[in-house]
């Protein structure tokens, strides 16, 4: 949806941009991983090796709304320390017991 409305729109000088946070240190996010080893469970897959902060998002987002990204349409912007570049899911094969790899 991003990227089409991007072009749709970047003629009227309309910038379209979608904003991919990563996991945040958040109130909410801290108490649903309460304990070191949730947390430490969920960091491994973060290259940078911590949680984001809301400032960060803030920050990016401010980027996207000004004249310095005047040139910036159609893009997914992470910011995930990583997370989108390292994570990789696993084989079908590992999730379902039994089966061989490959879809059904």
């Amino acid at each position: 949806m991003t990227r089409e409305l991007a072009v749709v729109h970047a003629r009227e000088h309309i910038r379209v941009n979608a904003l991919c946070p990563g996991p945040l240190r958040t109130e909410l996010l801290m108490s649903f991983l309460d304990t070191e080893e949730k947390r430490q469970r969920r960091l491994v897959h973060v290259p940078m090796g911590r949680f984001g902060e809301a400032s960060e998002i803030a920050a990016a987002a401010l980027f996207l709304a000004s004249d310095e990204s005047s040139y910036v349409t159609g893009t997914d912007f992470s910011v995930d320390g990583g997370l989108a570049s390292a994570y990789v899911t696993p084989e079908y094969s590992k999730l379902i017991p039994g089966r061989s790899a490959g879809p059904p």
